[in-house]
């Protein structure tokens, strides 16, 4: 199909340029593409017929990885507090 309807999976290396040029960079384009993200994982791993914990372990281990990132100074400092 055309370039601009192709997923990012779906692109060769030297197609990547152009693909990038169909890409909408606006805010509003922006946010189609994370609502597009999140109606793809909600659909493959949540809301699924016969699913097991496998979404909802992801999405929790996600935030778990990103509330350390949010907060690695200031634990980071308080570790070493504890071990002077």
């Amino acid at each position: 199909g055309p370039l601009s309807e192709r997923r990012l999976m779906d692109v060769r290396l030297g197609e990547l340029p152009a693909w990038l040029a169909t890409c909408d960079f606006s805010p509003r384009g922006l946010l189609g593409g994370v609502r597009k993200a999140w109606s793809s994982y909600y659909n493959k791993y949540i809301n699924v017929k016969r699913g097991g914990p496998a979404g909802i372990s992801m999405l929790l281990a996600g935030y778990c990885l990103l509330s350390y990132g949010w907060n690695y100074q200031h634990i980071s400092k308080v570790s070493f507090l504890v071990s002077v």
